[in-house]
């Protein structure tokens, strides 16, 4: 073949096809290294490069696939990565699409992570709408961690700060070792058998995969998905990613995020609370004056029903005018009635009887006086009461006749 009639590729061309043949060639490979000229962009993405003592070659990890490593990378650490061997045009550069990331010689614990984090995610431990509100005025806190932990004392300085009127009830356990997931699962049940508190806090400092392997046991993950009281977790820094984080109602950063999203701010409710006192201040003002405009309208209607009030006035006062002569009308009647029966009494007075020149005699009979109808009821030498006009003499009959 002659030169001319060779085909001319431009570089672009190039480099698309040395692209494809790449993909092509190679599936998707682990490689170890150390990272150098780590950068992390605001669009979320990692640029850097692995390296060893043979080599280098660039790397990049998409924003959707960095946020499941549990880390923040740093240059100088060592890792195995999981990635597409890939060409980069537009700079004519082979380099790795990374789609995970783990620190090199945790490969043991990390595939267990993974394996159990799909295991509870088919199960439906992570699902968004099994996970409960966080409230937002619990009536106390507890805390779940270790005494001598630092993160403790981070904790109860935050929540002081913010709520210093919301108890909190610490429920120590160990945060590390083989023993701490059982310690962490007796404190959740202890929470959940006083009912004291509204919200947990499960806390601990940073640390390394082993140090946090704790927050990893799927029996923990059970009992916090189980747990009838809220859970917030904050383990570790915010690179760090337990399973406990994956299953809590809440997960925050740190420790010290975690007291924030469950303690609200003091001033914060001061605020919310004279916002409410103004709304109802402005509601009882509204309902006074709307009942006052349903007053004067009432007053309006009354004032028509009432066509002439003066009118209404001389009528009441005919009306008491003839009541009151009625009355007197009544009482000269009652008066006149008590003249004629007192009148009519006094002519049955027999006081007056004796006063036109009668007398009445009258005898003692079984301890009383009576009167003497007949002559046959006198009798010789029986002592009688004469009783006259002006007075009464005692008498003794000598002889009948």
């Amino acid at each position: 073949m002659s030169e001319i009639s060779r085909e001319i590729l431009s570089v672009g061309d190039l480099n698309r096809a040395i692209a494809s043949s790449l993909e092509e060639r190679f599936d998707a490979v682990w490689v170890s290294g150390e990272i150098s000229n780590f950068k992390a962009y605001d669009s979320g993405h990692w640029y850097f490069s692995l390296k060893d003592e043979e080599g280098q070659i660039r790397c990049v990890m998409f924003r959707g696939r960095n946020g499941q490593v549990g880390f923040m990378p740093q240059s100088g650490d060592l890792v195995e990565v999981a990635a597409n061997l890939g060409f980069y045009v537009p700079r004519g550069d082979i380099q790795l699409t990374v789609q995970s990331m783990r620190r090199a010689g945790m490969g043991g614990l990390y595939e267990a992570f993974l394996k159990l984090k799909a295991k509870l995610t088919k199960e439906g431990l992570f699902d968004q709408d099994r996970k409960r509100e966080i409230p937002t005025h619990p009536r106390a806190i507890g805390i779940v961690t270790s005494p001598q932990a630092a993160a403790l004392k981070d904790v109860l300085s935050t929540l002081a700060r913010r709520a210093p009127h919301i108890p909190v009830v610490i429920y120590p356990t160990l945060v590390q070792g083989p023993d701490a997931p059982a310690g962490i699962i007796a404190a959740l049940k202890a929470a959940e058998k006083e009912d004291a508190v509204d919200v947990i806090l499960l806390v601990r400092g940073g640390g390394s995969i082993e140090d946090l392997w704790a927050f990893n046991d799927e029996q923990l993950a059970y009992a916090i998905a189980q747990s009838p009281i809220p859970v917030v977790s904050g383990v570790g820094h915010e690179t760090d990613v337990t399973i406990a984080d994956f299953v809590a109602d809440l997960r925050a950063p740190t420790p010290t995020g975690a007291a924030e999203l469950a303690a609200p701010r003091r001033d914060q409710m001061l605020q919310e609370l004279e916002a409410i006192s103004q709304a109802l201040l402005q509601r009882v003002g509204q309902r006074v004056e709307r009942e006052a405009q349903t007053l004067d309208q009432l007053a309006l209607r009354l004032s028509h029903a009432l066509p002439n009030p003066e009118r209404m006035r001389e009528q009441i006062g005919h009306w008491q005018k003839r009541l009151q002569q009625a009355w007197m009308v009544r009482i000269d009647g009652w008066k006149r009635n008590q003249g004629h029966y007192q009148s009519q009494l006094e002519m049955l007075n027999p006081q007056r009887t004796l006063e036109r020149g009668y007398a009445v005699i009258l005898s003692e009979q079984e301890m009383s006086l009576q009167a003497v109808r007949n002559p046959d009821q006198l009798k010789v030498n029986a002592s009688y009461q004469v009783r006259l006009a002006e007075g009464q003499v005692e008498i003794e009959i000598a002889a009948v006749k």
